[in-house]
């Protein structure tokens, strides 16, 4: 017998699907999912109106019991300014700040004498000037109040500017004081842009508006003409360290190179005038040893009210973006 293959093979019958659910199922599942997630939107909102509904609260009762101002002390004392961090318009050592702190220290009646306690790398030698100008015109007109620099950790540049204004300086003997120059950095891009295949197009309308561009070539004149700006500020610093220190400064250039000193160092070069802390001078040198600290404190209030608001800012923020994602 001759049998035949045939061409064709059993093969199972493919499986079952599920079905999909009717029209009205499909409905309901959608209404109540939106519905879900309408709720949730709901609920973070209210979340957000009754934190902010809180900080409103707390802000108004800052506001009813926040002080305009401190009462004055009474009795002899030592008052105290800080000069605490990079010397800067938007620094916590700004003249403003600094200068305010003076004027209430030599105003106070009780105060027999001021310190001013410096831990400052420098800053802007603009504002450096205008605290060193402002203690000796507070000297003057209250010639009967001493004022004296007290360095900690660090005086140097502009600190030490603010510093050469006060009767005397004290500081640590591992105290760093010094660095009584001027400086102005950047960088130069110029043959990286070319590497990458960059072109730097600069539009001016002058001929040296684009001073010191640091992705175009150094110019001489640009050059001579910056150090000359450098060294006009750097003579008014050194006019300052003079008048202020007078025949106590070594006769030796290297003072006034840029070098920094520890306090020991500092003292063989005239620099500063002994060694003491604030409660050293107060005891030793002032003769109260009662200090009362004159520097302006940051608004507690501003600060509060400042942070609530970044806070709530982003949380509304946050919640935009989870709307935005839950609508994809």
């Amino acid at each position: 017998m001759v049998f035949w293959e045939s061409d064709t093979k059993d093969t199972a019958p493919p499986p079952r699907r599920a079905q999909a659910p009717t029209s009205p199922e499909r409905d309901i599942l959608e209404r109540l999912a939106f519905e879900s997630l309408r709720e949730q939107r709901r609920s973070r909102r209210w979340g957000i109106f009754f934190k902010s509904l809180f900080a409103l609260y707390l802000i108004s009762l800052l506001f009813v019991f926040k002080s305009d101002g401190v009462s004055p002390p009474t009795g002899a004392h030592t008052a105290l300014v800080d000069v605490d961090g990079i010397i800067a318009v938007q620094g916590d050592a700004n003249a403003d700040r600094v200068v305010g702190g003076l004027r209430a220290a030599f105003e106070a009646r009780g105060a027999k004498g001021v310190i001013l306690r410096i831990n400052s790398p420098g800053g802007s030698p603009v504002q450096s000037s205008y605290i060193n100008q402002e203690i000796l015109r507070l000297r003057s007109r209250h010639p009967e109040k001493p004022v004296y620099a007290v360095v900690t950790d660090i005086c140097a540049s502009g600190g030490y500017y603010v510093a050469a204004a006060a009767d005397k300086i004290y500081a640590n003997e591992s105290s760093i004081v010094g660095s009584i120059g001027v400086l102005m950095n950047g960088f130069g891009f110029v043959e990286t842009l070319e590497k990458l295949g960059v072109e730097r197009r600069l539009m001016t309308a002058g001929k040296f508006k684009g001073m010191l561009d640091p992705f175009s070539p150094l110019d001489p004149q640009m050059q001579q003409h910056a150090q000359m700006l450098l060294d006009g500020v750097h003579e008014e610093f050194i006019n300052a360290v003079k008048s202020g220190r007078g025949d106590r400064l070594a006769q030796d250039e290297k003072i006034f190179s840029g070098l920094i000193w520890t306090g020991r160092e500092a003292k063989e070069l005239g620099l500063i005038d002994d060694f003491g802390s604030p409660g050293y001078v107060a005891r030793e040198i002032i003769g109260e040893k009662k200090i009362v600290d004159y520097t302006p404190q940051e608004d507690l209030f501003q600060k509060f009210a400042d942070r609530i608001g970044v806070a709530i800012a982003k949380t509304i923020r946050l919640e935009a973006l989870v709307d935005r994602l839950e609508m994809r």
